[in-house]
């Protein structure tokens, strides 16, 4: 009995112990479990997987048959807009109305709107007695703080009239006089200076980086009413070389565009192009008027020369080689028996006083005359999507640049050292 009792003692406690052993192993097992999936979440976090690191807030997952859902499209884009609205800012051109007397403003049938979003016909207003220095506005633009004393990134085209006055609005509706600084002779870029402090400047992406089908926010002016308008899209293409102007008169050809869907409308001209995680990818510059949702943006990294050259002088340095061109293609290489079907031909203006070569300059310098042929630049083929001043651009003055000539019979290379350009060149 005693024998039996203890049997069924002993068997009893190996039951007990079975049962804690089988307990304690499931709750180990779950706890180590747990920490392998905290170690690889960690491990995956610090890979950028798990965290949205440009706003430091870790974006909500979920796993669903191993699989990470990320933070839904719509909250990563309200959280750029909130992050980026208050460095856009809305750029107002006025004018007197002595200098809108037979003014007319560009119209919006081109194929490319550069200009602003109205068409003011003044030819046969009669501008009454001691109204002639009265201000009207005539159009907007859009453009973004690069800096916290005032520094503000548009194009070129939003302020190119020196006659008019231009007035900065920002987010919160505050008025600034703005004076333009620097406008680009090689793109459609400029700078304004707002005189304020404390400001909140945009931060500027790498334009290198960006990939066809990635998601991207445009934030402007849009129509030159809708202050801080916001459409989101996707990049529809890269390095688009198109030809873009308006009835002003002005006209750009823009090199390395981003295509886009976003909607970019009239009056966003000058604002950002803003990758998902709130960063400057791009300057909306132009728009098709012949497509649906096709707008073109010059890509930031063309931008961040312009930027510094402006905090460190004062103004826009670029260099220059002091001649005029024009880019061959097959059309003019067969019209004109050249040789080569790229390149830039040196070629005078339309006028005497526009020499192909200028006197003293670093061309006049190395030699080159009317009709070389520039084919290269360091080992960089010269054609419709790599133009000769995109090229040089990327180069500072000061810098010795190696060119690839067709000079009468032969081709040589010749060494050039850049120049400063001169204001008006």
């Amino acid at each position: 009995m005693s024998l039996f009792t203890n049997n069924q003692t002993e068997g009893n406690f190996s039951q007990k112990t079975l049962i804690i052993a089988v307990i304690l192993s499931l709750v180990f097992g779950s706890l180590s479990g747990g920490m392998a999936s905290i170690l690889v979440l960690k491990n995956l976090s610090g890979l950028g997987f798990f965290f949205n690191t440009s706003f430091g807030q870790p974006i909500s997952t979920n796993i669903i048959s191993g699989k990470v859902i990320e933070q839904d499209l719509e909250s990563a884009t309200i959280n750029v807009v909130k992050q980026t609205q208050p460095s856009v800012v809305s750029v107002i051109v006025s004018v007197k109305l002595k200098d809108l007397y037979n003014y007319t403003g560009p119209n919006l049938d081109n194929f490319f709107d550069f200009g602003w979003p109205f068409d003011f016909r003044q030819n046969e207003q009669v501008i009454p007695r001691g109204q002639e220095d009265e201000l009207r506005e005539v159009g907007g633009g859009s453009g973004f703080l690069v800096s916290s004393d005032g520094l503000i990134l548009t194009n070129k085209h939003v302020v190119s009239d020196e006659n008019a006055v231009f007035t900065v609005v920002s987010n919160d509706g505050e008025k600034y006089e703005a004076q333009v600084l620097g406008r680009d002779p090689i793109n459609d870029l400029a700078i304004l200076k707002i005189e304020a402090k404390d400001l909140k400047p945009i931060t500027l992406g790498d334009s290198d980086k960006i990939e066809i089908g990635q998601t991207v926010i445009a934030i402007g002016n849009t129509l030159g009413e809708f202050s801080n308008t916001v459409t989101r899209g996707v990049v529809s293409g890269i390095n688009r070389t198109v030809e873009a102007g308006g009835n002003s008169g002005f006209s750009e050809v823009l090199e390395t565009a981003i295509q886009t869907d976003a909607a970019i409308n009239p009056g966003n001209s000058g604002g950002p192009l803003l990758n998902i995680k709130g960063e400057v990818i791009g300057i909306n510059t132009a728009i098709s008027q012949q497509g649906q949702l096709v707008g073109f943006a010059i890509p930031i990294n063309e931008a961040k020369q312009v930027i510094e050259s402006i905090k460190n002088t004062g103004k826009i340095v670029r260099p220059w080689l002091g001649l005029r061109y024009v880019v061959i293609n097959a059309q003019l290489a067969k019209a004109n028996q050249l040789k080569y079907e790229y390149g830039a031909l040196v070629q005078k203006g339309q006028t005497a006083e526009d020499l192909a070569v200028i006197p003293g300059s670093p061309a006049d310098k190395a030699g080159i005359v009317e009709n070389d042929i520039i084919l290269e630049v360091n080992g960089i083929k010269i054609d419709e999507s790599h133009s000769l001043a995109r090229i040089l651009a990327k180069s500072a003055p000061g810098d010795e640049v190696e060119l690839k000539i067709f000079h009468k019979d032969g081709e040589k290379t010749v060494k050039v050292k850049l120049e400063e350009r001169p204001e008006g060149k």
